[in-house]
């Protein structure tokens, strides 16, 4: 079967090497990947991994009833922050309390987190502590909708659950910068495993069931007491910290999983 691995154009070159991996796992699989950028024609193709945030792109694919890994009802909540944290709170899961706001007045509590919905990589968002840090954020992204979060202390401290389906193939504790309340090991924390207890496990396998997700990553705000509050959800998700803290190649269990998925489709047709 023939596949595509859709990226945003400029993450193409920064992923080269997990796309290389991606390419040589499926082809263990008799499958084949090429890839293309989210700007261009998309061609036929029998299957799609789409690697890139655009929503909007995921919601017309779907009308050419191509299956695609994740579906694009996953890439639309995961890039809305907002949605992530309703869509968890329904599931009865704690989440780090969270509004959408459109003015400073709105703001009640310095510290707060401010957020775009849509902003990933530790990108366009800000710890702020003045009515004039929160202001020049919004004009900022004014063109954005934006979301505060209560400021909690966790030591620049949080948890990426990684899921292929509704299995937890591997967890990993991100610990930012002594200068950052950021966590995120593409800018410049740290990573080591980490082992979920039963009831972490039920939380995260609860979440991909509600999503039907295939792959993602589940970050949680990871508090002194080791308990933990749900963030937000990542599609696409990187795995460089999985890699760093497993030197496992996650293409290789993610290749089996839609190879699995796609020969399963292919015998509920016949």
């Amino acid at each position: 079967m023939k596949g595509l691995l859709l990226y945003e154009k400029a993450e193409i070159v920064r992923n080269q090497s997990f796309i290389d991996r991606l390419i040589n796992a499926a082809s263990t699989h008799g499958l084949s990947l090429t890839v293309v950028d989210d700007q261009g024609s998309i061609p036929e193709t029998d299957f799609i991994f789409f690697r890139s945030r655009n929503p909007k792109l995921a919601k017309e694919l779907v009308k050419r009833n191509i299956p695609m890994f994740n579906r694009a009802e996953v890439n639309e909540v995961a890039n809305d922050k907002l949605k992530a944290i309703q869509l968890v709170q329904l599931q009865g899961i704690a989440t780090v309390p969270t509004r959408k706001i459109a003015t400073v007045a709105e703001i009640h509590e310095y510290p707060v987190v401010l957020k775009t919905i849509d902003g990933h990589g530790g990108q366009q968002v800000e710890l702020v502590h003045t009515d004039e840090e929160a202001t020049t954020f919004l004009n900022t992204f004014s063109e954005n909708t934006i979301i505060a979060q209560q400021y909690i202390e966790t030591n620049a401290t949080d948890v990426r659950v990684f899921m292929l389906g509704e299995e937890v193939i591997g967890a990993v504790k991100r610990t930012g910068p002594t200068d950052s309340f950021k966590s995120n090991f593409t800018l410049g924390g740290t990573v080591e495993k980490y082992t979920l207890d039963a009831q972490q496990t039920k939380e995260v396998e609860k979440i991909a069931k509600a999503l039907k997700s295939d792959y993602i990553g589940i970050d949680f705000l990871l508090l002194p007491d080791e308990t933990w509050l749900f963030n937000e959800i990542e599609d696409p998700v990187g795995a460089r910290s999985y890699f760093a803290t497993t030197k496992k190649d996650i293409a290789v269990p993610i290749m089996e999983y839609i190879h699995t998925k796609l020969t399963k489709n292919e015998r509920d047709e016949i």
